[in-house]
């Protein structure tokens, strides 16, 4: 059956737009449409260009209020009855990131961004900042946001004179490009899971490995569109023709047929991410972060560790903006969270992970809130910090004076013979463990059948890894003390192939003891067999996962093959943690060379990718090395007492 996702929903699951949780069920139902006014503009830009804009203007006018923007390609039109609609006598159930805004009194915009939805214009693929032969109709979201604003403070009565602007996702990508040379009204704005960079670990590809899953899930439904329109009404989602994801992507195999499955329209967009896949100029001037400069806001950027799409985002994005903004509040806030859960969720859980507290609700009120309360009324914030981070593991929230933590030290987790992982350097032994990968039989990226990456991933278990052939498993002693691990994971590895490309996968995997508490309450039995459950004593928690693909090992602009059989160095970097390893439990480190289908296959053997034919995936024997002058390993930031 085919299955339907609306805008809205597509917007949800991208973080474009809060749900509101936790009022009693016996409360009087919220009415916006009781405290607000809703009025729809065509704000002009100064090329001409028209911007559709939703303004929602609180009814009580005995006060002045400060605007709260969201610009977004996922519509600023209102989901009733299962479709898209504009027109002002649509509002949506609530407008506001929380309930407390809403309350609080806020004029709440909402824009379409150039080119899609009833915006005029050329929409781009994360518009360039610099663009020095811009095409009729394409712009600068800077400017865009500049004329905007300048256009509400003149039209739009009863404002304060200032200004926030936040969004999660894309959304939060044109949060951070609106405010380079940013407004003197703009006080404030939230970047939430920021696509920054699209090649460099964010939504497209991780260590030069194409996040295929995700990306052909998400381009097969967001197409582009002639424009003003109030359509799609809904979208379509990709009949897969399988419940199973990984069945489908491995019959097709190469990814001229996985692509020649969308239609033409669906490929536009998708084409280019795939047909790019080095990091040329394409990618290089999609990359805001160099850009944000001259901002004059305060920022407070927010992220998710378990945000499968967007987590190197907000990394980059906090520590770009407070190294070429001297002087404005740049601030970080990384909660336990999948991608824009922070924005809707409990964020108490996560598939079986539990984090032991509502730690959505927690930002929403104790962080994002008194934020915006702060810098647009100037409302006393008692709860200030630049880093705000949770510690998994030990499921506490931790302030910092920065990211990473200055008190981190580098320490190496070194591979050992027979699966041995620790401190030290190993002792005389096998000087290399191998496996045989074959492309035809990849490891998956989970051990139930799925489409596109769902968000549990994360966190899955890895057992089902630990027992394949082709993944090589390390395992710590149990440890006697807490050790955690706040910063980037970099993998240090020394490897051979017969091959002449390999993609070297490294999962970082928390071991719960033997004995552990169950996950949840026992299900009422009935008379027959019941269904098995999970035990989550010995769960093999996946905390950071990252490819390499291996031609890229010395540059992601030049890719060269390997020699077969030759020892080589790959090192690279893989996202931040700030995870707990707690007393009884072991560190576990597992190495493959697919993940599928989260990564694209590699053929391995040194070909374009994009073009690759069956006959070019071929087995490969690889090996990873533990000898002397070859001490394979993985450099961790610990924390000390």
């Amino acid at each position: 059956m085919k299955l339907r996702l609306t805008a809205i929903t597509l917007a949800l699951m991208l973080g474009g737009l809060s749900v509101h949780a936790g009022a009693a069920d016996t409360a009087p139902k919220y009415s916006l449409r009781e405290h607000y006014t809703k009025y729809e503009f065509r704000i002009p830009m100064r090329d001409g260009v028209r911007l559709f804009t939703a303004v929602y203007v609180p009814k009580d006018a005995s006060k002045t209020y400060p605007f709260l923007v969201q610009r977004t390609p996922y519509s600023a039109g209102v989901n009733s009855g299962g479709e898209l609609h504009y027109g002002v006598d649509f509002y949506p159930e609530h407008i506001g990131p929380s309930q407390e805004f809403e309350d609080s009194g806020y004029i709440f915009v909402k824009q379409d961004v150039r080119g899609r939805y009833m915006s005029e214009g050329k929409w781009q693929e994360m518009t360039p900042h610099v663009n020095a032969a811009r095409a009729k109709g394409e712009g600068n979201e800077s400017e865009d946001m500049h004329d905007t604003v300048e256009w509400l403070l003149k039209n739009v009565a009863n404002n304060n004179g200032k200004v926030g602007i936040l969004g999660t996702s894309y959304p939060g990508f044109y949060t951070s490009a609106s405010i380079i040379d940013s407004h003197p009204a703009i006080k404030a704005a939230s970047p939430q899971a920021p696509v920054t960079d699209l090649y460099m670990n964010d939504d497209s590809y991780h260590g030069g490995a194409f996040m295929l899953a995700a990306n052909f899930d998400f381009y097969s439904a967001f197409v582009e569109a002639e424009n003003p329109t109030p359509l799609p009404k809904s979208w379509d989602h990709f009949d897969y023709g399988t419940a199973d994801g990984y069945e489908f992507f491995l019959s097709h195999l190469t990814l001229s047929n996985i692509t020649g499955t969308l239609t033409p329209k669906q490929r536009a967009l998708l084409m280019p991410t795939i047909e790019h896949s080095s990091y040329d100029d394409f990618w290089k001037t999609r990359n805001v972060a160099p850009h944000l400069k001259n901002i004059k806001a305060a920022v407070l950027t927010v992220g998710g560790w378990y945000d499968a799409e967007d987590l190197q985002g907000p990394l980059t994005t906090y520590n770009t903006i407070k190294r070429n903004n001297p002087g404005i509040y740049s601030g970080l806030v990384m909660g336990p969270w999948s991608h824009g859960a922070w924005g809707r969720a409990d964020g108490a859980s996560l598939g079986y992970v539990k984090f032991d507290a509502k730690t959505g609700q927690q930002f929403r009120s104790n962080i994002q809130f008194p934020f915006f309360e702060q810098h647009l009324k100037g409302v006393a914030n008692k709860n200030v910090s630049e880093v705000y981070a949770f510690e998994t593991g030990s499921n506490v929230w931790r302030n910092y004076a920065a990211w990473p933590p200055k008190q981190a030290a580098a320490r190496t987790l070194f591979l050992g013979p027979n699966g041995t992982l620790s401190w030290k350097q190993p002792a005389a032994g096998a000087a290399f463990d191998e496996y045989v990968a074959d492309p035809h039989k990849p490891v998956p990226f989970t051990a139930y059948p799925a489409q596109g990456a769902p968000k549990e991933y994360m966190v899955g278990d890895q057992r089902f890894a630990a027992s394949r052939p082709d993944v090589l498993t390390y395992r710590s002693e149990v440890l006697e003390e807490d050790v955690t691990l706040s910063g980037p994971v970099k993998p240090r590895l020394f490897v051979s192939t017969t091959g002449t490309d390999a993609d070297w996968v490294v999962k970082l995997i928390d071991v719960y003891p033997p004995e552990y508490p169950s996950a949840g309450g026992d299900e009422e039995r009935g008379p027959d067999v019941p269904k098995p459950t999970l035990t989550m004593a010995g769960y093999q928690q996946l905390v950071r996962g990252d490819p390499l693909r291996g031609k890229f090992r010395n540059s992601f602009e030049k890719p060269e093959p390997f020699t077969p059989g030759k020892v080589e160095a790959v090192n690279y970097s893989m996202s931040d943690v700030n995870h707990t390893f707690r007393r009884g439990h072991r560190i576990m480190v597992q190495i493959q060379s697919s993940w599928f289908p989260l990564v694209d296959l590699n053929p391995q053997t040194f070909v374009d990718i994009p073009k690759a034919k069956a006959e070019d995936f071929q087995k490969a024997t690889q090996r990873v090395y533990h000898a002397p002058a070859m001490y394979s390993g993985i450099e961790v930031q610990v924390l000390g007492k």
